[in-house]
């Protein structure tokens, strides 16, 4: 999973929201759509680069990466038993 293109994707998705004057309303529905349009490895490749606080995360949009961590618990795919 390439983890500058979900970025990339990711700041997409944000841009649209960025418009949005309430802040809050604004980091739920990025996580809301990542959450609904993004598969389980997708959601986990992404918050790894969170984590790892790689270099393709310095490209990553202020308001997806607060969105992110806010809503990580919503995010983390469940672990197969």
């Amino acid at each position: 999973m390439n983890e500058h293109h979900l970025i990339e994707m990711a700041n997409r998705i944000g841009e649209f929201f960025e418009s949005m004057p309430d802040r809050n309303e604004a980091m739920a529905g990025i996580a809301d759509h990542i959450h609904r349009f993004w598969e389980p490895r997708m959601r986990r490749a992404i918050l790894a680069a969170l984590d790892n606080n790689t270099d393709a995360c310095a490209s990553m949009l202020p308001i997806v990466k607060d969105a992110l961590i806010q809503a990580r618990a919503q995010l983390a795919p469940a672990q197969a038993a």
